[in-house]
């Protein structure tokens, strides 16, 4: 049987020729199932693949970053936080030997079903704008909804690996869904100020690499804070 990524590219390939122009969200969602699979699988196997795919990410988003700032000092070195922390955060989470992948899966699951939820609930409610100088398009009913979805998406990770706190897990990833949404409100207030609709087109139907990890970068620092303060109210897995 084709696998997923197989089966969407043949969809592409199969239609007519004059029907050949996807919609913005296919486009978007071809992009997600091919490149999801093989996130997935190299941060299952960890270093030095995982290592390797973060510091290419790192160096495609200090390409980007400063081809929006133009190379003013300032933004150069807020970029250099921006980026290395929480490339340096992904690492971190990844690095346990007894937990890494699973701490990576659960972080990029959170991390997907806010944003998906965002859309989603977004597009289907609409309603009052979230912060309309900044994201015209962003809601309260999609951040609600991405906050939801996150918080769904922890307690059904507590099911799978049979956490000892099912609360405390959905509880944590729902905040870390709206830390993720904050992520992402941020990037769109930095697009604005210098007048970018996109930080790239590396990727089609999402714009710029940034543009895609906008809300992981700053949920990944918030996870690695959250263990290295040894809370122990997320990552205890065992």
């Amino acid at each position: 049987m084709p696998s997923p990524n197989i089966r969407v590219v043949n969809a592409v390939m199969a239609l007519p020729e004059g029907d050949t122009k996807l919609s913005p969200l296919a486009v978007r969602t071809a992009t997600a199932c091919i490149a999801a699979p093989g996130v997935l699988v190299i941060a299952y196997f960890g270093s030095p693949f995982f290592d390797i795919l973060i510091a290419l990410m790192a160096l495609i988003l200090a390409f980007e970053w400063n081809r929006l700032c133009g190379g003013r000092p300032f933004w150069l070195g807020l970029g250099l936080i921006y980026i290395a922390v929480p490339c340096w955060a992904l690492l971190f989470l990844r690095s346990d030997g007894t937990s890494g992948s699973t701490n990576i899966y659960w972080l990029l699951a959170v991390v997907w079903s806010a944003d998906t939820g965002a859309y989603a609930f977004g597009r289907l409610i609409g309603g009052a704008k979230l912060a309309p100088v900044i994201s015209p398009n962003k809601t309260w009913a999609g951040l609600m909804g991405g906050i939801g979805m996150a918080g769904l998406t922890g307690a059904l990770a507590s099911l799978v690996i049979e956490s000892k706190d099912f609360l405390a897990l959905a509880g944590w990833s729902a905040v870390i869904g709206a830390i993720t949404q904050m992520g992402d409100l941020g990037e769109s207030w930095v697009k604005r100020y210098f007048g970018a609709k996109d930080m790239g087109a590396i990727l089609p139907g999402h714009g710029g690499l940034f543009d895609r990890v906008d809300g992981l970068l700053v949920a990944a620092v918030a996870v690695a804070l959250i263990e290295t303060f040894d809370m122990g109210l997320i990552l205890t897995w065992m």
